[in-house]
This record gives C-alpha cells, structure tokens and sequence, in this order.
C-alpha cells in the first residue's frame, strides 16, 4: 500500500496524480509486463484522508490485514493535513474517495455548488476531550474568560469546542480561541500551560499524570457531545457515477477494518499496527500507550460498523454550520450524502 505526502505539485482541483513514494519503489523492483499484470487483477484506487495519529494507525492496520487487496483494489493512500485540499483532491480527481476527514467544511463547499456527497460514516463519535493544567479549571463553565486552543478558526477543533460550549451553557464569545494546529499540537500547548485548555486524544487517561494534565469532568466529546458526527468517507459526483463498484468495495474493506479494531481480538495487531505507523521504542511505555487507544475503542465503538451516518446527524450538522455562519441553509439529504454505497458495501461482506 503505496502513501504520499501532501508536497507534491498538482495538490490541488484535479492535481494529486499519483506518482512517486513507495509505489515508485514497487515500479523500479518489478518489470514493466508484471506492473501491468498486477493493476490488471486490482483496481488502483487513490484514496484521501486526514492526517493524524489515528488515522494514520488505522491505514496501517488495515495494510497489515489485506482487506482493501482481498476485494480486488491496489490502493494508494494520500494524508492531508488540511481540509480544502482535500475537497481539492476530491474535486479535481486526482482522487477517488476520501477515508477518515472531519466533513463539517464539506457542507459549505456543496452550497457553493461543489459536486460532492458523503457516501459513508468513518468515526462517529470523536476519539478526543478537553484537558486543561490549570488545577482550577475543572468543568466546561470554568473556561469562561480562559484561552482555548483550536485549530483553524471555523475548521474541526474549532467547531466542536463551540458546539460543547453551547451545550454546557457557555457563551463562546467568552472564551478567547487560539490557533494551534492539530490536536497534538494543543495538547501539548495545553501542557506547558501556552493556552488553558484544548482539545486533544481522549485514549490516554492512564498517562495524563505524567503530563500533569487532567481531562474536565464534562469534557469527553464521546460522552458529552455524542450528537456531533467525527468522520465521514465522501466523494465526488463523477467517482460515484463512473467508479460505484470500485468505491462500494473500498467501503467494504474500510468496514471489515471498522469491525476488526472494536472487537476482541485485535489488540495485538493494533498494538504492532501503531508501532509501525507511529515509531517510537517497542518498549512497555509505547505497548501501553498502544493498549490504552485499543481499551478506548472496545469501550466507545466510536466507529460505524454499519458505514452509517443517519439523516439525523448530517441534518445536526449542518444546523450547527448555519448556527456558526459558516453555511446558510440546511440542504436536503439528497444533495449532500448517498447513502446508497454503504448499504451496497455492508451487503458485499454479509450484513
């Protein structure tokens, strides 16, 4: 499974052609009419996703168990760390079906006549909470006058910090929100105490003692925010008219994945995915580190072992863009999701 970085030329509307990394690798060690026979037998699929620990881990795991390769797709997979470029890559087809991606930015670009739908459910309830090390900041009310760190203004981690405020009563007017980055990036902001509080991986509880961080007690998105929608797999129009069968198997694949890590017997594999995805020491310190993630998703099951994102919470979502301005009106289901796909690739590996 070939992956590339975000620094190529062609990034965006129609340019993320796929060349180069370890694909390239493959090409220069196999034969011209063997590369030829092997895409022959498979699909070659350019697949999109966020970057981030998570994701990044679960792209391995599913390289590690053949999934995608076993329903006849060659995958190349493309991380991106930032959301317009993977509308980008979507639009311009340089990519066929984006994996793993917060999709509260997909709304807008859809009213703006972007041709686009989500076609299936990723992450459903968010892996993450919000921590603080501030000994007096113990509940959402106490971020009251207190910086916060996000990400972008208006992208994910911004989003669902206002979506939590509102919910607990707070005025988000009365916190000062700091641009940060990733969710990595803030917590560790949030621990040399450069912002007061911020969101970040909800799965390492049994090392927040280390970090002199604590999570607030009404904090947890999985708990305390269970209505907002994680992730989404989307992908153009034209994929899913021209490509259906090929899309439905990924999603088959992706929903074997789901299954697999939020049921009993995938921790080993989990714990050797994220050790190669992530690197560090194969020591106790990274095996518990891996185990604390993995006890998180037999607890949650924050992923869609149906690929399903009811008509329920896309409409949530998009009152919640309307709500912060970043979208007009609340658009009908047939305009922005096709759920038809997910149905079709849940069938595919037996209900």
């Amino acid at each position: 499974m070939a992956r590339r970085k975000i620094t190529r030329r062609k990034m965006l509307l129609g340019s993320l052609a796929a060349a180069g990394g370890a694909g390239g690798l493959l090409a220069s060690a196999m034969s011209a009419p063997a590369i030829a026979q092997r895409r022959a037998a498979k699909a070659l699929v350019h697949i999109v996703s966020s970057q981030g620990n998570q994701a990044t881990v679960m792209q391995e795991l599913m390289k590690s168990q053949g999934y995608l390769e076993e329903l006849g797709i060659e995958p190349e997979i493309l991380t991106v760390g930032d959301g317009a470029k993977l509308i980008g890559a979507m639009l311009g087809g340089g990519s066929d079906i984006c994996i793993f991606s917060g999709f509260n930015q997909l709304f807008p670009a859809i009213e703006r006549g972007a041709k686009l739908k989500i076609i299936a459910g990723a992450s459903i309830t968010g892996q993450q909470a919000v921590f603080s090390a501030r000994p007096e900041i113990g509940s959402v009310k106490d971020l009251v006058g207190r910086t916060v760190g996000v990400g972008a203004i208006g992208a994910q981690l911004h989003q669902v910090m206002v979506a939590l405020l509102r919910k607990k009563g707070v005025n988000p007017a009365s916190v000062q929100f700091q641009n940060v980055g990733s969710s990595g990036d803030v917590f560790r902001a949030v621990a040399v105490k450069t912002v007061d509080a911020g969101p970040g991986q909800a799965d390492i509880l049994s090392q927040l003692s280390k970090y002199n961080i604590h999570m607030l007690e009404d904090g947890e998105f999985a708990k305390d925010l269970p209505e907002y929608t994680w992730q989404a797999s989307f992908a153009s129009d034209r994929a899913i008219q021209e490509k259906r069968d090929v899309l439905v198997r990924v999603l088959a694949a992706y929903c074997k994945l789901y299954r697999l890590v939020q049921g009993p017997g995938s921790r080993d594999a989990f714990i050797k995915a994220r050790l190669v995805a992530l690197g560090g020491k194969d020591d106790a310190a990274t095996t518990r580190e891996a185990i604390d993630q993995w006890d998180y998703l037999q607890m949650h099951k924050i992923y869609a072992p149906d690929l399903r994102i009811s008509e329920e919470r896309i409409r949530w979502m998009q009152a919640l863009n309307v709500e912060v301005g970043s979208q007009k009106t609340i658009m009908p289901m047939e305009r922005v999701a096709d759920m038809s796909l997910a149905r079709d690739a849940v069938a595919m590996i037996g209900g």
